[in-house]
């Protein structure tokens, strides 16, 4: 199979979403000179261009982009081609209205703008596949092309009539019977029992609150409709170029698209990140993602887009001070990325995005960012040889599960103040400050290499899942978990007891007698810290010890930290400084260090093979001990024992 480095070929690629078909060809030599003075290597052709492609049904203009691979072959710029699936043209909405997609109140999402398409349409699937096949046949011998990009950002749902038939037979698939089916949805509550395969619908707009399972496999089969129209167009490109990666860009921590499943069918893993450069944690989002998306490769992974500048879709769109777009592309290099890419290369003058930045801006080559991008892509070059697919260790495992989240994100929750996404963010901001390395994992995944397990919320586990924590543990490994963990089994249907029997028993918990979520702001005193969006009335068991304890209120006395040998469980979420010290302590008991100790705030070291990355999140210039003889691969220096970096510096140490 092939991967990311036969791409890469020992450099680092860098460069964008190309979109020459916006600009007269009178531009694209000039593109070319750009290209070339800023290092890039590579380009993404083709993901909007179906219109450009296919103006009129069966067909083709391929000139324009015949003369654009050859245009970046002669000038050493490799061509990652895009399938244009992702915005298909007017006419097809137009004579196939049934490709459009319609959303849960039945209303149809019109072609004007993106991903106007329903993952379940047979006549959308059958023209995404032929043009996908002579876009194949026309460049799959091209000797710019370097990879395959399907589709774009995956992200559609669809409610209508089509996709309701293609979720009866999706269920079909999953359950067998109506029978298994009303048993897992648990329709006996509020007279909801199904006769008749023809009468479940997707989850539409209803008078008051759906059937939770009914939502969890709606969820489930929309991620599975996405992937299947991934895989269509990835098999036939793989056909026509079997020597070729193929990609298709996640957007992070997207709620509809199982990630885990997605890169199991993925040659590289890609992903889009774009933190707020105001966001004072930007940095720490930033390193979340970038974690994952290892984590999901398995090794390096493709940074596919990010923004030089400012976006153009927040409510507030801020520049990037200088030189933080050079530390956060770094950042992602540290942490696993062989590609450093954008969107896009020249910033649109009309267009939903025009405001949204580009590696050469309104401002043109004398601008900031692409002096700034001209400076990056030179220091990309010099290290890809040394950083291109080497690998990153760590002993700490966050474990994190779509179909858990899918299934805690219900109406009808205890509190709405608890979001998954937030909870998962605290845990690893506490990781993260505490400067711990640590990997994503899926909680039935093969925990051995990890010293640590850390499981910030999975309200519904499977039995294998919850076996792989108890022979974690058993194996002599750590387990630290917070609330809501192990509530419900893969149905959605909660444990008796209000957790899984084998984790009470685990984690030292005689009873769970009630939940106690906080409002809003509102936090509990657990003696040394604040508890914050959550509390919990348990019951210990004899061998159980209380690390922390509830003071005054309902719950007065009783733990907020238990611990029961090598197991935690944390029935509320501590104040970030409280939850960082926690995992700090508990990961130095097991042996688990910094990979630099005593690193100033602000202070990020990373180690990837045998480079060991260091980068200054601040604005003010800092000391960082760094013991030992070091070469900065970016300046050419020797460092001997210490390193000053200034405001958002960053060092390259080899040994």
């Amino acid at each position: 199979m092939p991967r990311l480095g036969d791409a890469t070929r020992g450099r680092v690629l860098f460069g964008g979403d190309y979109n020459p078909e916006q600009w007269p060809e009178e531009t694209w030599q000039e593109d070319v000179r750009l290209m070339r003075d800023a290092a890039v290597n590579s380009v993404t052709l083709g993901v909007f261009s179906w219109a450009r492609i296919e103006p009129r049904p069966g067909e083709r203009d391929f000139g324009w982009l015949d003369r654009l691979m050859d245009l970046m072959h002669t000038g050493g710029i490799g061509v990652v081609l895009a399938t244009p699936t992702a915005s298909p043209p007017p006419w097809l909405g137009r004579l196939h209205p049934e490709t459009l997609p319609r959303d849960e109140d039945g209303r149809t999402e019109w072609w004007g703008g993106r991903q106007h398409f329903s993952h379940s349409s047979a006549v959308y699937r059958h023209h995404a596949a032929a043009v996908t096949e002579d876009l194949a046949a026309r460049y799959a011998g091209h000797p710019a092309l370097t990879m395959w990009h399907i589709n774009n950002e995956y992200c559609t749902y669809d409610w209508g009539d089509e996709a309701a038939a293609r979720f009866r037979d999706w269920l079909r698939n999953r359950y067998g019977t109506l029978d298994a089916l009303n048993t897992a949805w648990g329709t006996a509550f509020w007279s909801q029992g199904y006769d008749d395969w023809a009468e479940i619908l997707p989850p539409r707009h209803a008078h008051y609150m759906k059937n939770p399972a009914q939502v969890l496999d709606f969820r489930r089969f929309t991620s599975d409709m996405l992937l299947e129209c991934c895989t269509a167009e990835r098999d036939i490109v793989r056909r026509r170029t079997p020597h070729l990666p193929v990609t298709s860009n996640f957007m992070p921590l997207w709620v509809g698209q199982d990630a885990w499943r997605w890169a199991a069918e993925e040659d590289v893993v890609s992903v889009d990140l774009y933190p707020d450069p105001r966001d004072p944690l930007g940095a720490q989002h930033g390193a979340l993602v970038q974690d994952m998306t290892r984590s999901q490769a398995r090794g390096p992974w493709m940074l596919m887009e990010q923004a030089a500048g400012p976006v153009n879709w927040r409510g507030v769109n801020h520049p990037k001070p200088r030189g933080l777009n050079r530390l956060w592309s770094l950042q992602a290099v540290a942490r696993g990325a062989d590609a450093v890419c954008y969107f896009q290369w020249r910033q649109s003058r009309q267009g939903a995005e025009k405001f949204h930045s580009g590696m050469v801006s309104h401002a043109g080559e004398r601008g900031r960012t692409f002096q700034e991008v001209k400076q990056l892509g030179a220091e990309l070059a010099l290290i890809g040889g040394a950083v291109a697919g080497t690998h990153s260790t760590a002993e700490i495992a966050v474990l994190h599960d779509w179909h858990s989240w899918w299934a805690g994100a219900q109406e009808g929750r205890p509190s709405t103040e608890v979001d998954y996404p937030d909870v998962l963010r605290s845990w690893h901001r506490a990781l993260w400050e505490a400067h711990l390395a640590t990997d994503f994992a899926h909680p039935e995944h093969d925990l051995s290499a990890y010293r640590l397990v850390v499981v910030p919320q999975l309200y519904a586990l499977t039995d294998a899942a919850v076996d792989n924590l108890l022979a974690h543990v058993r194996g002599g490994g750590t387990l630290v978990a917070g609330f809501l963990t192990g509530i419900a089994d893969q149905d959605d249907r909660i444990r008796p007891g209000g957790m899984d029997a084998r984790l009470r028993e685990l984690f030292g918990i005689r009873t769970l007698h009630e939940w106690w979520p906080l409002e809003a702001g509102e936090s509990v005193d657990c003696g040394g810290f604040r508890g914050t969006l959550w509390s919990e009335e348990l019951e210990p068991a004899g061998d159980a010890t209380a690390e922390a304890v509830y003071k005054g209120g309902e719950l007065d006395g009783l733990p907020a930290v238990l611990r029961t040998g090598r197991a935690w469980y944390l029935s509320t979420l501590p104040e970030p400084a409280a939850l960082r010290d926690l995992l700090a302590r508990v990961a130095a008991g097991v042996g688990v260090r910094p990979v630099l100790d005593g690193l100033p705030d602000r202070v990020e070291a990373v180690r990837r093979g045998d480079l060991l990355f260091v980068l200054n999140h601040g604005r003010e210039p800092v000391t960082v001990d760094v013991p030992g003889t070091h070469r900065d691969l970016l300046t050419g220096t020797a460092v001997q024992d210490t390193l000053t970096l200034g405001r958002y510096g960053v060092a390259v140490l080899a040994p």
